[in-house]
């Protein structure tokens, strides 16, 4: 009998696991997310900025929301950030062990940009750095203030970031790469600002003080993710959607993608709020 490879087997198993470490993420996400949407105002507590009664299993579960910083805290905090920290893992494994090993045949095509293998994957590397720079750097200037300015220049960096992907790396791995992008500021957010934010804020509570900045940056970058969750996903599994990554306006189409999937989320988001009406 003929055993699988070593390689093989490995494979399979960080796929395995990226995806497991990838529904733990995102379920959290959609969690809390709606969740802290269908908090109701406590009137009479303060103390409580929104509060929700929640039933699973048979077991009845209070929910709540405090304003600043509770009187009571609890010895330990449940900190949700592992699941993240894995996708991320396990998620830049396969990418070497896949893509970045087999650069000449996966992720270069001449016919797109005559470039070598070293070249391709350099780029691909200092690509998700430069529009992480790029995104954080929006986000902490004073255009977070005017909403349509700042969404405007969000969607100009992923339409850039579609085209340059498709115009540099092969169909098969162009889609893959805009995912890669969106899937590392994803995690950049949580390790570089949400959780970094929650520890200060720990910081801050022992000494009875509070920053609330802090706390809406932590919460906008959160929002950022969930609303990325969708194009995230379906990028990751356009490998299955050859004839959309091989059509000559390849790059339009992803942009449409990304465009709609943003659109739903937020449909979704306000739904949960009763912003708006379903559609059903």
């Amino acid at each position: 009998m003929e055993f699988f490879p070593f390689t093989k087997l490995l494979e399979s198993l960080i796929r395995w696991a990226h995806v497991m470490f990838a529904i733990l993420w995102v379920g959290n996400s959609f969690l809390f997310n709606y969740l802290d949407y269908k908090l109701e105002k406590n009137k009479k507590n303060k103390e409580i900025g929104g509060e929700k009664m929640l039933i699973h299993s048979g077991s009845y579960y209070y929910f709540a929301k405090y304003k600043g910083v509770p009187k009571k805290l609890f010895t330990e905090l449940i900190v949700f950030k592992y699941q993240s920290y894995l996708t991320f893992l396990t998620g830049v494994l396969l990418l070497i062990l896949i893509y970045y090993s087999n650069a000449g045949i996966l992720m270069v095509d001449k016919k797109v940009m005559d470039i070598t293998p070293q070249t391709a994957v350099i780029i691909s590397v200092l690509s998700v750095i430069l529009v992480w720079l790029i995104y954080d750097n929006i986000c902490k200037s004073k255009l977070k203030n005017y909403k349509i300015i700042f969404n405007l220049l969000l969607i100009v960096l992923a339409v850039v970031t579609a085209y340059i992907s498709t115009k540099i790396f092969s169909k098969s791995y162009s889609y893959l790469h805009f995912g890669i992008v969106c899937g590392s500021v994803m995690f950049f957010n949580v390790f570089f600002r949400i959780i970094p934010n929650q520890k200060q804020l720990a910081v801050l509570n022992k000494k009875g003080k509070y920053d609330l900045n802090l706390s809406i940056d932590a919460k906008n970058r959160s929002i950022m993710n969930n609303l990325l969750t969708y194009i995230t996903l379906w990028v990751m599994l356009s490998g299955h959607m050859s004839y959309l990554r091989m059509h000559q306006y390849n790059w339009i189409i992803l942009l449409v993608i990304f465009i709609v999937s943003l659109g739903v989320r937020h449909y979704f988001n306000l739904r949960a709020q009763n912003k708006i009406k379903s559609l059903l």
